[in-house]
């Protein structure tokens, strides 16, 4: 509670104040539980105490008060107390709190998470008697963590054989084929141009002209995935017409349509088939590569490290999980519903956008709330349990940690390091990215301790998914902007 015992402080701004008794006071405290990680708090500050404190505050004041006639440090006390009554109050109250404040929470093991509700304007030191004030403040849930030495992760596990570099070779050759157009019938790997019509119940809720798709098992847009679209359009000439239902994702933006089941219809316009060039000399000098053994072995060391990244994503994520299934412990719910407000007012705020109407916006408002309850919780739990592992084993984000991570980030968006971290600065991001890293290390830390259970990793390239820059519920300008996306990618 520090935190309140400082705004208490920095409030007058004048640093005598944040002197206090090196003795601890003799506070009655009374606690109550009044709610799930809540406290109400009574505090009572002796008379004694408040006197001695009192004096120590007229003391300090006499050794600078400044009164005509008398020489600094000489001025009768009697007459600064009533010159300077108000001031010697503020002080003398600022002083009870900050070392009442702290002393509650050392001596009871108290650990807030927001700032107590407190009233410190309209709390008065009365002139005899004993001093009394209470709040309530949420805490840190307590809990055992569990015991994760005896967890069992399962872990994707490959060796990274010829095949699966020749695979790759073939996907890299792709970049530099000659892509020529086809009689079809259309094959698997081919390029399709279509003319897509989506559809809910029966009406056209979107429309993509001449967009071309590489013919594979599964074609992905922004908010949702048409599964045997392979299957569907083998064998299609131009001219050719084919059909098929899918589910929109649980995810989407557009709230409205998630998991709606929508129609899609696809008319082949062109068909182009890929031809791939021949890996000489000349190509090779062209990707930079003196043999095929070389670049053999730098495909397989991307694949190495594709491995490495999906061990280390899917083994962490199984490790948020296993760490809050038997988290049963209730959360503070002044934080929680901090937290499903913010996430509302987004969801709100995207519909709007969407040109949603109130009158819809609050048919779906429970349900949205639902949702945000239920991740909130998730994400808190995982945030209290991480943190505490981390602390339990003095894990913290260092300033190697910190900068690292901001040149890999600048890296990937295209700036500066230096510039990144002032904008992350001003936007009061830091703090959350160095507690993003400490989690993160947390999670490792833990994967030190469990026992793994290895299984083979099905499709290492997974080139069995076409991915469109086109979201199917958006709003016509959504999808403006994703084809300028897409011009500005081709070129």
């Amino acid at each position: 509670m520090s935190g309140v015992a400082d705004d208490v402080v920095d409030g007058n701004g004048t640093d005598d104040v944040a002197v206090a008794s090196k003795s601890d006071l003799d506070l009655k405290v009374e606690i109550q539980d009044v709610g799930p990680c809540k406290k109400h708090i009574a505090v009572t500050i002796t008379e004694q105490d408040i006197q001695q404190l009192r004096e120590e505050t007229v003391s300090d004041l006499s050794r600078e008060a400044a009164i005509p006639g008398f020489r600094a440090g000489k001025v009768p006390e009697k007459l600064l107390a009533r010159r300077f009554r108000k001031e010697i109050s503020d002080q003398l109250k600022q002083k009870l709190l900050l070392q009442s404040l702290e002393q509650v929470s050392e001596q009871h093991s108290l650990d807030p998470i927001n700032e107590p509700e407190l009233d410190v304007e309209n709390l008065e030191v009365p002139e005899s008697g004993d001093f009394e004030y209470e709040f309530e403040v949420e805490v840190r849930p307590v809990f055992e963590v569990p015991n994760y030495s005896k967890m069992s992760i399962k872990r994707p596990v490959h060796d990274v054989t010829d095949a699966d570099v020749e695979a790759y070779r073939q996907i890299f050759l792709s970049r530099f084929a000659q892509i020529s157009p086809s009689e079809g019938p259309v094959e698997a790997g081919d390029y399709v141009v279509c003319d897509c019509e989506f559809r809910h119940n029966g009406e056209v809720i979107q429309k993509f002209d001449e967009i071309t798709v590489r013919v594979r098992p599964t074609l992905r847009f922004w908010d949702a995935e048409v599964t045997g679209f392979q299957d569907l359009i083998i064998g299609t000439k131009v001219g050719d017409t084919r059909s098929t239902k899918f589910e929109i994702s649980r995810e989407a933006n557009n709230v409205e349509m998630r998991s709606e089941q929508v129609e899609a219809t696809f008319k082949v316009v062109d068909i182009k088939r890929m031809t791939l060039p021949e890996l000489d000399n000349s190509l090779l000098e062209r990707i930079n590569f003196d043999s095929i053994d070389e670049l053999n072995q730098a495909i397989r060391n991307i694949l190495t490290r594709q491995v490495s990244y999906r061990q280390r994503q899917e083994t962490r994520e199984q490790v948020l999980e296993k760490i809050t299934e038997s988290a049963s412990w209730d959360l503070p719910e002044g934080l929680v519903k901090k937290h499903v407000e913010n996430a509302l007012r987004r969801e709100i705020l995207e519909m709007q956008q969407a040109g949603f109407s109130r009158q819809q916006i609050i048919a779906r408002e429970s349900e949205i709330r639902q949702k945000s309850h239920s991740s909130t919780q998730q994400a808190l739990k995982e945030h209290f349990v991480l943190d505490k592992v981390a602390s339990d084993h003095d894990i913290e984000c260092t300033q190697e940690d910190m900068a690292e991570e901001i040149v890999n980030m600048a890296s990937q968006q295209g700036e500066s390091p230096r510039k990144l971290r002032a904008r992350l600065a001003k936007s009061g991001m830091l703090e959350n990215l160095e507690a993003q890293i400490r989690e993160r290390k947390a999670v490792d830390y833990i994967l030190t301790q469990v026992s793994f259970e290895d299984y083979p990793i099905d499709n290492l390239l997974e080139d069995d998914i076409e991915s469109v820059k086109r979201s199917i519920t958006s709003s016509i300008n959504d999808a403006v902007e994703a084809e300028s996306e897409e011009d500005t990618d081709e070129e």
